[in-house]
């Protein structure tokens, strides 16, 4: 059985360059979308919680126009037993039933100022969660719209680029399979650590991309000649040279514009 060829560098470098470049253009897809995901979860929960408001405040005002009719209720009760002891007061025998009687009546008239004063406070109340109930209504409605609206938006721009996401993390997924697990392992770990999530860079004008740093043009010549692998000492990002990367470019270009 014939023995598996092991891939060149320069193979290498081409497969980490391509799959950098399949990498970006997810970037780039998400960057579209930006924080468009977290402002429709944070306007959902803001929705929920005004909803959730809204019916405590519902809840509120209707407790107090429950008690509002309980203490009409205790009122008439009152005034049934005024009437009541009234009468009573008409047959007895002597002052000291009399005097008891006119203590309840006494008690049942405080009964009765005091469920008014009651209704009053309550009455006031439900003017209040009233106001505070179509403020709230007022800002859900708001808030319903403009979520709606970022909805629309976040549909919009999933349906134009999940597709082309979905199968760009699958080829990315391929790519990786072609790269030893050493340098995928290297790759992730330089592109979380690098500005951009540029982990592999071509020189331009003869400084790494994205950096201000010159590289000798001995290390220029060893980068082109494409026999190691070599990293920028400063930013630790994997550097080829233009060529290839233009190379890959255009044929990543084409990948590209089939998805």
């Amino acid at each position: 059985m014939a023995k598996k060829t092991e891939a060149t560098v320069e193979e290498k470098l081409r497969a980490l360059y391509d799959l950098q470049l399949i990498d970006s253009r997810v970037d780039e897809i998400r960057n579209v979308r930006g924080e468009l995901p977290l402002e429709v979860e944070d306007l959902e929960d803001e929705v929920e919680g005004l909803k959730t408001r809204l019916d405590k405040l519902v809840d509120d005002l209707d407790n107090l126009n429950h008690e509002i009719a309980s203490k009409k209720n205790l009122i008439e009760e009152a005034k049934a037993l005024i009437k009541k002891y009234t009468e009573q007061q008409k047959n007895v025998r002597n002052n000291r039933e009399f005097n008891s009687l006119s203590k309840e009546i006494e008690y049942q008239e405080l009964e009765i100022q005091l469920a008014e004063k009651n209704i009053k406070e309550y009455k006031v109340q439900i003017e209040q969660k009233k106001e505070v109930i179509a403020q709230t209504k007022e800002r859900l409605s708001e808030r319903e719209s403009h979520l709606k609206h970022k909805k629309g938006e976040l549909d919009a721009i999933m349906a134009e680029t999940e597709k082309e996401e979905k199968a760009l993390m699958d080829k990315s997924e391929e790519f990786e399979k072609l790269i030893e697990e050493r340098l995928v392992s290297a790759y992730k770990r330089i592109r979380q650590n690098v500005k951009n999530g540029l982990a592999v860079v071509a020189i331009e004008r003869g400084a790494s991309g994205g950096s201000f740093f010159t590289i000798p043009p001995q290390i220029q010549m060893e980068i082109a000649a494409r026999k190691k692998i070599i990293t920028d000492e400063h930013s630790g990002r994997i550097l080829v040279d233009p060529i290839l990367a233009d190379e890959e470019k255009e044929k990543m270009e084409q990948l590209f514009s089939s998805l």
